[in-house]
């Protein structure tokens, strides 16, 4: 963004050191990530650059760490898991949060705001003590190192993500229009396909994908509940980093890097969208 054309100079050299410090904080912080890219690539097992890779000699880059994570039947089970339990976490995230966040919309609500800070506790409460409290909780009940169990625990860690999305866009929501459906004879379920959905899905798709991420990502709750055959990439990764270290590691993490980057890009692309329906200029 540019400077108006009547700031004076200090001013300009405010804003210039202002964007030095931001861009200095920016790859401060994005360091690791830029390591562990090129370090994922090492044609030797080693979790540093080689004389060949300073060098930027060929032979010392090798796509073998990736060859190995699709083709080890470890990396390949914890990779099965891992997506089926983020699909069905993030299904049911997303449909607990959407009621849920339905549900606070109406004014006459009682205690609205304790209901909705006890939602989005999870977001609040250090992971270790839900991960400890949902051991305890899931042994009684049989469903510790079950698929139901890990699928439940991460859907607890998803649905505030989808409450505080899905209200965030019915907070801009006319509910008008839901009255002159109903003014013409449509009923309840009728008039939420047909004119609430289509305004809140932008919100139910970005707090899904966020559901999504969080449970792919999920490692302190895998640890407590989920057993061999429901162990996910983060576990898989945890576990190789503690008993076989292997650049192949290095190689997930790039992959994990890549997802996360293209959650990022479709919720921006979500929010413009959402921005457009409701004909607000940026």
């Amino acid at each position: 963004m540019a400077l108006p054309a009547y700031c004076n100079m200090r001013e300009r050299v405010g804003y210039a050191s202002y964007l030095v410090f931001c861009t200095l904080v920016f790859l401060f912080l994005i360091a690791p990530i830029l390591i562990i890219v090129p370090l994922s690539f090492n044609a030797t097992p080693y979790f540093t650059f080689t004389e060949g890779m300073l060098s930027l000699d060929p032979e010392a880059y090798s796509v073998r760490w990736y060859v190995d994570m699709f083709t080890n039947s470890q990396w390949l089970m914890a990779l099965k898991n891992s997506t089926l339990i983020a699909v069905s976490a993030t299904i049911v995230a997303t449909i607990l949060g959407t009621l849920a966040a339905m549900g606070l919309a109406a004014n006459n609500v009682p205690f609205r705001n304790a209901i909705m800070a006890f939602l989005i506790s999870p977001m609040i409460v250090p992971v270790i003590i839900s991960a400890a409290a949902m051991y305890f909780f899931y042994t009684r009940l049989d469903l510790s190192q079950t698929f139901t169990g890990i699928v439940l625990a991460h859907a607890a860690l998803g649905t505030p993500f989808v409450v505080i999305t899905v209200t965030a866009t019915l907070s801009g929501f006319d509910h008008s229009l839901v009255r002159a459906a109903y003014s013409l004879g449509a009923n309840p379920v009728y008039a939420f396909r047909h004119v609430t959905f289509p305004l809140i899905r932008p919100g139910m798709i970005s707090g899904g994908l966020f559901a999504f991420g969080t449970s792919f990502d999920e490692v302190v709750v895998a640890l407590f509940i989920t057993g061999v055959e429901q162990r996910t990439v983060p576990r898989q990764m945890w576990s190789g980093i503690r008993e076989q270290i292997s650049p192949t590691i290095l190689a997930v993490a790039t992959l994990l890097i890549c997802m996360s980057v293209m959650l990022l890009l479709t919720l921006e692309i979500l929010r413009r969208r959402n921005v457009k329906i409701r004909g607000i200029k940026e």
